[in-house]
């Protein structure tokens, strides 16, 4: 069986793997979803959330699991997944990469989310200087997140959707 991490996209937190990991479970594999720093459940106050301690919150889980993995990415944090793999290649037994970025050395996500000028979240991104983060505005998120799934999902991430702290998209990923 197989180990699995699961790397939630922007604004989200582990909650959003809740109906994968049973999935994955059932099938006998091992699965972890976490909440990056200043995400979710995690403390860390948005402010002092850097990339590099994102980056070093998950080397110190892959450190604690016996063997290898298998680490998902899900949209912004497909910057994260790649960077990880470069701490830890030996530990990686493969990267999947969801509806996410896959960033060049030398190049930040936000190199290439501000390429896509006809995104229909961009507008309704609110930024939060004092706080180094930003928030999506809840009226996108039907039609900007969850098109396809059930209207209680939409409601649910009403409730638990939080700040995105910008330093991690203004970061390059160095191989």
């Amino acid at each position: 069986m197989k180990t699995f991490i699961l790397i939630h996209g922007s604004w989200h937190s582990a909650w959003n793997w809740h109906k994968v990991i049973p999935l994955l479970e059932e099938q006998g594999h091992k699965v972890f979803a976490i909440d990056l720093p200043g995400m979710g459940r995690d403390n860390t106050p948005i402010e002092q959330v850097t990339f590099s301690n994102t980056v070093l919150k998950l080397c110190h889980l892959i450190d604690s699991i016996e063997g290898q993995i298998i680490l998902i990415g899900h949209s912004k944090n497909g910057i994260m997944i790649s960077q990880v793999a470069e701490y830890r290649p030996e530990k990686i037994e493969k990267l999947i990469y969801l509806a996410a970025y896959l960033i060049p050395n030398g190049k930040t996500q936000s190199d290439y989310s501000s390429q896509d000028i006809y995104g229909v979240l961009k507008p309704h991104v609110t930024m939060h200087l004092e706080t180094k983060s930003h928030t999506l505005q809840p009226k996108i998120y039907k039609e900007g997140l969850y098109h396809d799934c059930e209207d209680e999902i939409t409601e649910m991430a009403k409730l638990v959707l939080s700040h995105e702290p910008i330093e991690s998209g203004i970061t390059p990923f160095i191989n």
